[in-house]
């Protein structure tokens, strides 16, 4: 039998070539302009970088992440509702449902909702 430290360097050995053959194997020497460029969704690289960027884009964004963030804090309150007090969950629950609807108010209330500008 062969003990386990000599398994393992034939198991390491092994891994070693295989992936010196893929890294050797998987080379492409073909050198396309297209491929070799950078893709900027369809806008071309050699254009100034400069360009004005909407304000707009962004705030969806942020206001996008808040409110999945917030889905990701709902779903663990709704599954502790067993093993909690109910006045204090209930409690804990409006409040934070409150925190957001303001929040949704106040977005709604600057015009960040609105996209017709």
């Amino acid at each position: 039998m062969l003990s386990i430290l000599t398994m393992s360097l034939i198991i390491l050995t092994i891994s070693m070539v295989v992936m010196l053959l893929a890294s050797i194997l998987s080379k492409k020497t073909l050198v396309d302009r297209e491929k070799s460029s950078p893709f900027e969704c369809g806008f071309d690289p050699k254009s100034s970088s400069r360009l004005p960027f909407s304000l707009r884009f962004f705030l969806i964004t942020i206001i996008f992440l808040i409110f999945d963030v917030e889905i990701a804090l709902i779903l663990p309150i709704i599954c502790i509702i067993k093993f909690s007090n109910l006045f204090m969950w209930t409690t804990t629950s409006i409040i934070f449902l409150l925190i957001l609807l303001i929040g949704l108010y106040h977005e709604w209330n600057q015009g960040m909702l609105n996209w017709s500008n």
